[in-house]
């Protein structure tokens, strides 16, 4: 396979390649002063969809998009940010889901029925996203470069491959994830829970 900075720059191509996401990675710029990252799904499937011959934009149901604010963890603090959100994605014609991660503890456990840490960075958030795959986040600087965490390296997005990520996930979610993806995306393979 590719070396780490073969891929990192072929990732970065493919991103600036892609009209819809250079639009939103354009846009998110207006986040400042607050640490963010484009995340997960829609990165992943941009890759996908290139590797695979498919459209771009194919299966790419929302864009997630993560910042990071310890000094407020009030929902009317998140909820002023995803009013923000609002205006600066208007017109894009897929939902755009802005969350703080600084928050996440708050909810997550009504929600998914697990305890968590409050997370300390954006990193330390991505670390434990389902997949190796998925936990992934990119940010096109205002100077132009690119920022890309991939906690877990690229070769596994490249080479198309699902293995889970233990760090919070079940087996029951992963499964589903991995099915709904591979219903898509059939040449994807999945690596079982157990190995």
């Amino acid at each position: 396979m590719d070396s780490c900075y073969e891929m990192y720059n072929r990732l970065t191509e493919l991103f600036t390649r892609d009209t819809l996401l250079m639009d939103i990675f354009k846009r998110a710029q207006g986040l400042a002063p607050f640490p963010y990252y484009i995340g997960a799904g829609c990165l992943v499937q941009t890759v996908w969809n290139e590797l695979t011959g498919r459209a771009p934009g194919y299966g790419i149901s929302d864009i997630d998009i993560i910042y990071y604010d310890a000094a407020d963890l009030s929902y009317a603090a998140e909820d002023a940010m995803v009013a923000k959100g609002k205006k600066l994605f208007a017109g894009i014609a897929i939902p755009v889901d802005l969350k703080n991660q600084a928050r996440v503890h708050l909810w997550y456990p009504q929600k998914f029925g697990v305890e968590i840490q409050p997370y300390t960075s954006l990193e330390a958030a991505i670390n434990s996203w389902p997949t190796t795959v998925t936990s992934l986040g990119a940010r096109l600087e205002l100077n132009g470069d690119w920022k890309v965490y991939a906690p877990f390296g690229l070769e596994d997005l490249f080479q198309l491959i699902l293995r889970p990520n233990k760090a919070l996930i079940s087996e029951k979610i992963y499964e589903a994830k991995t099915q709904k993806w591979k219903s898509k995306w059939p040449e994807l393979t999945v690596v079982p829970w157990g190995q």
